[in-house]
């Protein structure tokens, strides 16, 4: 009597993780459902393999109507299921409600279902396969539902290298007729997968069954359809000898690059770059040039952009016996036009690459040709045009020399740093620590240190502000060192100025640089002016000779604190004024406090 009780518990035992689940899964919370669905690999634990394989999985597959977020995270986790299961030989019980899941409504959930069956395919035998996995494929073919069909297209790339030629055939052929589907969504999908396809399938099938398809998936009504196209071309070119890509592959991206949806040309612009590298140098020269061209005129901005950012790749895959002769009379013709382009992310696009033609054409030409552009593009009106030619110097820097780039490009930058319009100032100061990172120390020492204590004194309170933070960058790429030698006393002396205003910016740069300079500079040059300060006939400058103690302090030791920090704001706490009480005190807590 007493063993059967056991024996009872125990089933009752192995049956609570079911139990539980089902419950969990019936739940009207989602988050409870969700939870539960992430929990699944440690409920097969419980379970063992074969009753994950002959309960749970079953459960599963029937229980597939919920929330996205609960499938999706099912479909997830049943990729990461065969070990559970019992191993490779026991994937296919994975299958149905993989197959389930990849033909609901959410794509998300498709997708990832999908990808857990590419998994799954992955771990089979090649008998497997053909007797769980093909079959599987084909119903999604033949499924009622555009669903079913477009998940399909992700699985002939998995199945089609290991199962035998008859199977491989009819593959083949399940996939030239999701490509002429009638539902747009299908072709779509059919494209997508086009080019990964094609790199598993036999030459010859290649040649007869997939290019016509391309061909045709090419022409598409839908230019969702066409723009996949372009990406299989890339694949294809990668497959075929070159001298079949000219019969088999141009005729077809010549169509793309004309074509009337700017989506497609965009898509052409994008996979340039990895066209020219499939199709070859001769091809590239008689035919991709002039596309390239062609896109870098193009009606719409978004091709424009995006094959201006290519023009640097673009040119430093050509043939180097015409390399130069190509790009002085077919490419720079076009970026000088774009230099002068009505929209900024064709000029911004352009400016991050355009610097890099520099080491392509040599010395001569950049000085000639490509400095005048950079000119322009550094006066241009939009501030991220300007920072893209700013942040790219080092490139013409290393071809032109030092010497040179500072009679071109530093007037324009002086220009800038003075002009009358405070926001162009600004944008300049922000550009500032790039360039002395780009330039070196002598060469900011020589012709930009000038400029940044110039703004340091500027009329424009906004400019003072951006000229303190602005220093503390360029210490932070120069080091103390170089700050204590070059900057720091000429900062200092701005206490000696008879206008409170330049007062308080030497208090604004000992605030700012004490980040960066460390306790020594703060108390053998900052201390001493600020005590100075703190006399000041502006009470402004006094209430801020409070807030900077007290933003030193934690960089000071006890008996720095004690001899020099007190003394003053003791003395600030006694003060006429009560905003220099008020600041004196808080810093007198903060100072203790530290």
């Amino acid at each position: 009597m007493a063993a059967s009780a056991s024996g009872d518990k125990a089933a009752d035992d192995s049956l609570y993780p079911i139990a539980v689940l089902i419950d969990e899964l019936k739940n009207e919370d989602i988050q409870l459902r969700l939870n539960s669905i992430k929990k699944l690999s440690t409920i097969a634990l419980a379970l063992g393999e074969e009753r994950t394989r002959n309960e749970l999985i079953p459960f599963l597959t029937e229980s597939i109507y919920d929330e996205d977020e609960v499938l999706l995270a099912l479909a997830e986790q049943l990729g990461n299921f065969i070990p559970l299961v019992g191993g490779p030989e026991y994937a296919m019980y994975l299958i149905p409600p993989l197959e389930s899941l990849a033909t609901v409504e959410e794509t998300v959930v498709r997708e990832k279902a999908v990808e857990s069956l590419r998994t799954v395919a992955g771990q089979h035998s090649a008998q497997d396969l053909e007797v769980h996995l093909v079959p599987t494929l084909q119903r999604l073919v033949s499924g009622d539902w555009f669903t079913s069909r477009t998940s399909a297209c992700g699985l002939f790339s998995v199945c089609y290298p290991r199962v035998s030629a008859a199977v491989k055939s009819e593959l083949r052929s399940n996939f030239r007729t999701l490509c002429q589907d009638e539902t747009p969504m299908v072709r779509r999908a059919a494209a997508g997968k086009l080019g990964e396809f094609a790199k598993v399938v036999e030459l010859e099938y290649l040649k007869s069954d997939l290019i016509p398809t391309f061909v045709q998936m090419a022409q598409d009504e839908q230019d969702s359809v066409r723009l996949l196209a372009v990406e299989a071309c890339v694949s294809i070119a990668q497959l075929l000898p070159q001298d079949e890509v000219e019969l088999n592959v141009m005729p077809t991206l010549r169509q793309c690059v004309n074509d009337n949806s700017w989506r497609v040309r965009y898509m052409v612009s994008e996979k340039l770059t990895d066209l020219q590298k499939a199709v070859g140098q001769e091809i590239t020269k008689n035919d991709l040039v002039s596309a390239f061209q062609f896109l870098l005129k193009d009606s719409e901005a978004e091709v424009r952009a995006s094959a201006s950012a290519k023009v640097t790749e673009f040119c430093a895959n050509l043939d180097k016996a015409c390399q130069e002769q190509i790009i002085m009379t077919s490419i720079l013709p076009c970026v000088k036009e774009l230099v002068a382009d009505s929209n900024q992310h064709v000029k911004s696009a352009l400016a991050s690459v355009i610097m890099g033609l520099s080491p392509i054409v040599g010395r001569t030409n950049t000085i000639e040709h490509l400095l005048p552009l950079f000119l322009i593009q550094l006066k241009d009106e939009w501030p991220e045009v300007r920072l893209n030619i700013i942040s790219t110097l080092d490139c013409i820097n290393d071809v032109i020399g030092i010497q040179q780039l500072s009679q071109s490009l530093l007037p324009a930058i002086v220009e800038l740093a003075e002009d009358s319009k405070w926001r162009v100032r600004l944008a300049i100061i922000e550009y500032m620590p790039l360039l002395a990172g780009q330039l070196g120390q002598e060469f900011f020492n020589q012709k930009l240190r000038d400029l940044c204590f110039n703004w340091l004194n500027d009329h424009v309170y906004a400019i003072r502000e951006a000229a303190t933070l602005n220093m503390k960058k360029i210490v932070q790429t120069f080091g103390t060192q170089w700050a204590e030698t070059n900057i720091i006393n000429q900062i200092l002396n701005m206490f000696k100025n008879s206008n409170y205003l330049h007062r308080m910016t030497c208090l604004f740069c000992i605030n700012a640089l004490a980040d960066v300079c460390g306790a020594d500079i703060i108390e053998r040059l900052f201390l001493p002016t600020i005590k100075v300060l703190s006399t000041d006939p502006v009470a402004n400058v006094r209430f801020n000779v409070a807030k900077t103690l007290q933003k030193l302090s934690p960089f000071l030791d006890q008996a720095a604190i004690d001899e020099h920090v007190k003394p003053i704001l003791e003395k600030l706490n006694t003060d006429t004024d009560v905003d220099v009480k008020y600041f004196a005190s808080e810093a007198m807590v903060s100072s203790a406090a530290a």
